[in-house]
């Protein structure tokens, strides 16, 4: 394993670096807004396995998906109507996370053999991993820290082997902050999933109709 201080050095080499580890099948560990993650290629179906298992997942947990820019989203959801649109716009890249249903030929496997027909996916702002994906293409992700423990706002708090990753990019520590809002995606119409970092005033103020109790037709 290589570690890479994020703080030092040409952000252009860290990106070829990280590419191609992930190209190579392997995971790297990076930061996000507010904790390290492993990344992974989505659809490599081996790297997603080793990213679970690394991070003590149960069987049939599903990654989420990181991608740059919304501009991708039609070639990964087979189903983006207007209000999902105008949320897109309005707050990617950002602590929005969507959970939208694939587009039926995608081959991939995120940890549950495609028996879900749904996925999470986000545009974050972090800038490492945000200049990431756009060589990248999609990348599976998972939290640095094992299951039921708090984001690793360090790299000191991630326990792996030199053998698990390809590479770990160190950025410091990262400050603490709220966790992403999710909202759902489908022909019934959005549902909040879970209110985070983003208000339900500041979602109403984009979408008016927007409930979590009655979704929007």
């Amino acid at each position: 394993m290589e570690r890479v201080n994020l703080l030092e050095g040409d952000i252009k080499d860290h990106i070829a670096l990280a590419l191609k580890g992930i190209r190579d099948g392997y995971i790297i560990c990076a930061p996000l807004e507010h904790g390290y993650v492993f990344l992974a290629d989505a659809f490599s179906e081996f790297a997603v396995r080793a990213m679970h298992v690394l991070r003590g997942d149960n069987l049939g947990v599903k990654a989420q998906v990181l991608i740059h820019s919304g501009e991708t989203i039609t070639g990964l959801s087979r189903y983006v109507n207007d209000d999902t649109r105008a949320l897109i716009n309005q707050f990617w890249p950002g602590p929005l996370s969507l959970n939208l249903h694939p587009n039926m030929g995608l081959n991939w496997n995120l940890g549950d053999n495609n028996s879900l027909d749904i996925f999470n996916v986000r545009a974050p702002k972090a800038e490492f991993i945000s200049a990431l994906l756009k060589e990248s293409g999609p990348l599976a992700v998972s939290s640095a820290a094992r299951v039921g423990q708090k984001p690793a706002l360090n790299t000191d708090r991630i326990f792996v082997l030199e053998s698990d990753l390809a590479v770990m990019f160190d950025a410091g520590e990262l400050p603490e902050g709220p966790a992403t809002t999710i909202v759902q995606s489908d022909v019934d119409g959005l549902t909040i999933i879970r209110e985070g970092a983003i208000s339900r005033e500041q979602l109403t103020a984009v979408v008016p109709a927007f409930s979590d109790e009655q979704p929007i037709g």
